[in-house]
């Protein structure tokens, strides 16, 4: 057993205590290619080769197992820890229910594989500012009771035919719950997009990198920037989200048009753009990006309160557009049960030969005349009494269902959605505060008019559906009463039906259908000349302005408020998206090949430090801020050196507010000894960076060892960063000559008998790493000797 050996060899050499308490060593029958701690339990989620999500105890203890069916790219958890989100090859994000697995929301925000995934919650507040903390509270649990769930179409189900389960509504209590930390979800893509999620499930951003007018402060230059075949490889969002270090793959070029936007370029001028090399060389590589994401810090408490409505009314549309659809389902189903079974007349008639129609042959009898051969001949043997009674159970369960349907879901989800756009309006009115982040007054007052006519539809739909299924009644029941008197039987227990409502069903009833047309699309209502000029005339006294609502039905009605609040929430989007810029970019190293070959291999960290003691005096930092650290592995074929790791500090610290850089980064370039190569690193608390290193000098696989070791970044003096120049642009091309040899005695190290793999997971909050080896075993680690044990799920 791999422990076993290790702690032989260990043993043997009798020198200095092991570091590092091995507390698991577990054989594992899949490979894994991801794998994060949870920030607040014992608990590791990993993606296997096939792209199944496992989540293990700390005792190796599995809980639940997961596949969504697609290829998992990347893998992230909520700041709270009780959600996972999942990035999938084909842009999609799927956020599941740390407790079960249970899948709780789906966005699609890019149309490629999501390549990273970063979830950050605002900082947490001191106790000194909590009486003057702006709490927001959703007044809509004081007037309504909790929200409806989806309905489901009988005989399916939970998560049958994409309907939703019963825990989307607990993880809307999670995600939306007025005193939860403001939090955000970053995501990017390999083609360059970068997308903003408030609560991990109301987008409110998104910038596509190759379309970004880059600022350079560490360049010392004036011109633009711009970064073609972009892929983002990792993100990290500042703790207070004011700012967001992104590293990309791509080709630097310098734009030689001035964008007439703040950040973002036209697509005249994107045309425009002239490629040619800064430095006579290839500017493929590694590129590290600051951007300003400072709106979620100054508007965070606006943008809190407008997601925590636009994300319900974005349910509640789906608990709408839902209903409609089973209720069309359901009653065009009764409808065909019906046609079924009364269509046959018509045939019958054509061939006896007579020149009338079912409404007359049925008026003929009600009228008192002698039954003709085929109506006799269909009442008696095509129809029956038992397919009548079919018919009318049929009708009869499909207006039950959709009465149930609209008191149950539709109309308790469009009166909260009403009130919601209300608050939203109340919102909008305030323009001083949330005019900035596109909350449009106009736009909120079109979908408030959309959503009080839409709740007019629903009643309007009710009285005619009771029309509709009372005419119904009354007709069956007569044609029971004569299909009884056909065959000779006693009419004593069935009620005499209604004449007149019998002419009205047989004129406007037997081939029409006014139910299904009101759950049509594009669809055309006829309403009488004296009712519309009868609407024209209310308009004066206000409310509403649209006098053709009557000639929609209620799936147009519907369609229309969803594409109100589709632009009203387009609208935010657009506005925040163009807020976003970047304040500054600094070249790492280049590469000999394409990004997309590059990102597969290239081991990165960032990390955010609070109270960077250690920092030199360049970088500068107050008692509460954080120092960024930026940690690589660096390609060989990218330095005349070889088997070298970066560290950045500061890059993100060092600008004013006018986003000129008074203070340079400081960076160090670490040389790992040749007898061992870099398979994975992670930047760790207390300015440290835990490295998973192979023995590189064996030929035999069988014989090769690998470690885990720990160094302490403040042992080693950093550099500050001079100014780039067109000649010497790449950062590790300034360090190379000040590289620093990396020596396995000033760092707590710890051998193992056999090659490891990436990933490595390393949990800083509970103090735990797990590594995989190469023969598919799973060790999981204590980093920290203090810690005598470590606690398992609450």
């Amino acid at each position: 057993m791999a422990e076993e050996a290790e702690v032989e060899m260990e043993t043997s050499a009798g020198a200095v205590p092991v570091p590092f308490q091995l507390q698991l060593d577990k054989s594992i029958p899949f490979q894994i290619n991801i794998a994060e701690w949870n920030p607040e339990k014992d608990l590791l989620a990993m993606v296997t080769e096939d792209s199944k999500v496992v989540l293990h105890r700390f005792n190796w203890q599995r809980l639940w197992m997961i596949s969504p069916g697609k290829c998992i790219t990347s893998l992230c958890w909520r700041p709270d820890g009780k959600v996972i989100a999942l990035g999938l090859e084909d842009g999609s994000i799927l956020l599941h229910d740390v407790e079960n697995g249970k899948l709780l929301k789906s966005i699609k925000s890019h149309s490629v594989a999501v390549i990273c995934l970063n979830w950050e919650e605002e900082a947490h507040i001191s106790k000194g500012e909590i009486d003057s903390a702006f709490v927001y509270e959703d007044r809509t649990r004081r007037f309504f009771p909790p929200a409806p769930r989806v309905p489901r179409m009988p005989g399916l189900n939970a998560g049958d035919a994409g309907f939703m389960d019963d825990l989307e509504d607990t993880f809307h209590e999670l995600s939306t719950s007025p005193r939860q930390h403001f939090n955000m979800l970053s995501s990017g893509d390999k083609d360059g997009c970068i997308c903003f999620s408030i609560f991990g499930i109301f987008p409110i951003g998104k910038i596509n990198i190759h379309k970004l007018s880059l600022c350079a402060p560490f360049l010392d230059k004036t011109a633009a920037f711009q970064l073609l075949n972009a892929s983002i490889h990792q993100l990290a969002l500042s703790k207070d989200l004011s700012q967001l270090v992104v590293l990309s793959f791509g080709e630097l070029t310098e734009n030689l048009v001035k964008p007439k936007g703040k950040n973002v370029l036209k697509d005249e001028e994107y045309a425009e753009v002239q490629k040619f090399s800064l430095s006579g060389e290839s500017l493929v590589g590694l590129h590290c990006l600051l951007l300003n994401t400072s709106i979620f810090l100054d508007r965070k408490k606006e943008l809190h309160q407008v997601a925590q409505q636009a994300s319900s009314i974005e349910d509640l549309i789906e608990v709408v557009r839902a209903s409609l659809s089973v209720m069309s389902k359901q009653w065009s189903e009764a409808m065909h049960s019906f046609h079924e079974k009364f269509d046959p007349l018509s045939s019958l008639i054509v061939s006896h030969g007579l020149d009338s129609n079912p409404q007359d042959e049925f008026l003929s009898v009600l009228f008192g005349a002698r039954t003709s051969p085929p109506l006799h001949q269909f009442l008696v043997n095509s129809l029956g009494e038992a397919g009548l009674k079919r018919v009318c159970k049929a009708v009869d369960t499909a207006g039950k269902e959709l009465h149930s349907i609209i008191h149950e879901h539709l109309q308790p989800a469009l009166e909260i959605i009403v009130f919601r756009i209300a608050e939203l309006r109340g919102l909008s009115r305030w323009r001083a505060r949330y005019h900035i982040i596109g909350l449009n007054e106009e736009l909120i007052d079109c979908a408030t008019e959309k959503a009080g006519m839409l709740l007019v539809h629903v009643e309007r739909f009710l009285r005619i559906l009771a029309t509709v299924l009372y005419q119904f009644q009354n007709f069956f029941n007569w044609v029971l009463r004569y299909i009884k008197i056909l065959m000779s039987e006693p009419i004593d227990q069935i009620q005499p039906a209604n004449s007149e409502l019998i002419v009205v069903f047989l004129k406007f009833l037997l081939d029409h259908d006014p139910i299904g047309e009101l759950l049509e699309v594009n669809k055309i209502i006829v309403v009488d000349v004296d009712t519309m000029q009868r609407v024209e005339q209310l308009v004066m006294f206000g409310g509403y302005s649209d006098t053709k609502y009557l000639e929609k039905t209620l799936s147009d009605e519907f369609n229309q408020l969803e594409q109100c609040l589709k632009e009203a929430f387009l609208l935010q989007f657009t506005t925040i998206s163009q807020k976003i810029d970047c304040e500054d970019l600094m070249p790492l190293y280049k590469v000999g090949y394409t990004p997309e070959v590059s990102s597969s291999d290239a081991p990165t960290s960032i990390f955010y430090y609070k109270g960077d003691h250690n920092a030199t005096s360049e970088v500068h930092t107050d008692g509460d801020s954080r120092v960024d650290y930026i940690c690589f592995k660096v390609p060989d074929e990218s330095l005349e050196l070889t088997n070298c790791i970066g560290i950045i500090r500061g890059f993100a610290n060092g600008l004013d507010p006018v986003q000129k850089r008074v203070t340079s980064p400081e960076a160090i370039l670490l040389c790992i000894p040749d007898a061992f190569q870099c398979v994975d690193l992670s930047l760790y608390k207390e300015n440290q960076i835990v490295l998973l290193l192979n023995e590189a000098t064996s030929t035999l696989k069988s014989t090769m060892r690998s470690l885990i070791m720990m160094v302490q970044i403040s042992d080693y003096c950093f550099l500050p960063l001079s100014q780039g120049t067109p000649a010497n642009l790449w950062t590790l091309q300034i360090l190379k000559a000040s590289a620093v040899e990396m020596h396995l005695e000033i760092g707590k190290v710890r051998y193992i008998s056999e090659p490891v793999t990436s990933p490595l997971a390393v949990s800083a909050s509970r103090g735990l790493a797990c590594i995989f080896t190469s023969r598919k075993h799973a060790m999981v680690y204590i980093l920290d000797e203090d810690e005598d044990e470590t606690s398992d799920i609450d």
